[in-house]
């Protein structure tokens, strides 16, 4: 069921599912998330099922705001705080030490817990909503300080960014609040705080030189320091994958291909910023933004658009090697390795 997330009572009826420990489809600037109270593991529980995702793998806690940290985290180093202070409420997302005893299905049982602010006022009011104190009548059940939200879709496919890819991927009977399309369209940026310094562990709309500006640390990769990484959502090598098959290439590479296969070429989708030509009218070819943000926003829809249309092949043009770029480049390059 979808109910239009800007109505109170839509929001009253969502708070009451999540504090009766049950799922419910969320909007936030990032993607659609599917959410559960994430200090109750038969809660969480119920994601790990529903998406067919492994248990060990953690799910990231959203906040309403910065004085939920303090209900899931020991600490907090004074470069996460100022993190928090420059991107919160945001598509960022830190990794800091757990407290012990609490959300440990959704932090995959690890000694460090995600926490995320969303930005998205459905998500906000949700989020408030759910930790306000109030009668059962209204609000149904003990506060929840925060939930965990996953990507609602089956684990490792591509993400969903309006309510009815929800609908889609996980069914009529899930109650999906409806705030229309993501904004930014691929998951938050992930930063590691847990070891003195800032790891970048899954780029996104927020870039490396934004978060050494904020901080007044420039961040490492995970690479850098591979000893004991925190696992962390999105991080897998192949990730976010529709059910077509993705190939990356350059522009020149794809132009061979399609002179190749001439008037013959079927079943294949082209998404591109350079102008291509072929001499199939069965292709399906769209052209990706110029701008990064704006391929963003589109990427997940793009790609299943592709799969609606039955392709078997998705060819897509790589994207540049630019700060601005990474996050598309990250989500793409995880599609191809599926």
């Amino acid at each position: 069921m979808i109910l239009d997330g800007t109505l109170p009572a839509s929001i009253a009826a969502a708070a009451r599912v999540v504090r009766s420990g049950a799922l419910l489809g969320l909007p936030t600037e990032t993607v659609y998330g599917l959410a559960a109270d994430a200090s109750s593991d038969a809660a969480v529980a119920q994601i790990f099922a529903a998406k067919g995702r492994p248990s060990d793998h953690p799910l990231i806690v959203h906040v309403a705001d910065a004085s939920g940290i303090a209900h899931f985290a020991s600490a907090v180093p004074d470069f996460a705080q100022r993190l928090v202070n420059a991107f919160w409420p945001g598509p960022l997302t830190l990794i800091l030490p757990r407290l012990p005893g609490v959300a440990t299905a959704a932090t995959g049982g690890q000694d460090s817990v995600g926490l995320r602010c969303p930005a998205h006022p459905v998500a906000h009011a949700l989020l408030a909503a759910c930790a306000a104190p109030g009668d059962a009548a209204t609000h149904g059940g003990p506060p929840v300080w925060g939930v965990a939200a996953p990507s609602a879709n089956r684990f490792g496919r591509v993400s969903p960014t309006t309510a009815q890819h929800v609908q889609d991927e996980l069914g009529a009977d899930l109650l999906v609040l409806d705030g229309g399309p993501c904004a930014v369209g691929i998951e938050s940026t992930i930063v590691d705080c847990t070891r003195g310094v800032p790891v970048l562990l899954r780029p996104g709309a927020i870039t490396r030189a934004q978060i050494a500006a904020a901080c007044g640390l420039q961040p490492l990769s995970k690479e850098d320091l591979p000893a004991h990484t925190p696992r962390a959502s999105g991080t897998l090598e192949a990730h976010y994958a529709p059910a077509a098959k993705v190939r990356l290439m350059d522009a020149r590479a794809l132009q061979t291909a399609l002179d190749l296969l001439g008037a013959d070429a079927a079943h294949i989708a082209i998404y591109a910023r350079s102008a291509l030509h072929t001499r199939s009218s069965r292709l399906v070819m769209r052209r990706m933004p110029d701008d990064a943000a704006a391929a963003a926003q589109q990427l997940f829809a793009v790609l299943r658009g592709f799969d609606d249309q039955a392709v078997k092949l998705i060819w897509i043009e790589t994207p540049p090697a630019t700060p601005e770029w990474e996050g598309v480049r990250d989500r793409l390059q995880r599609a191809a390795a599926a």
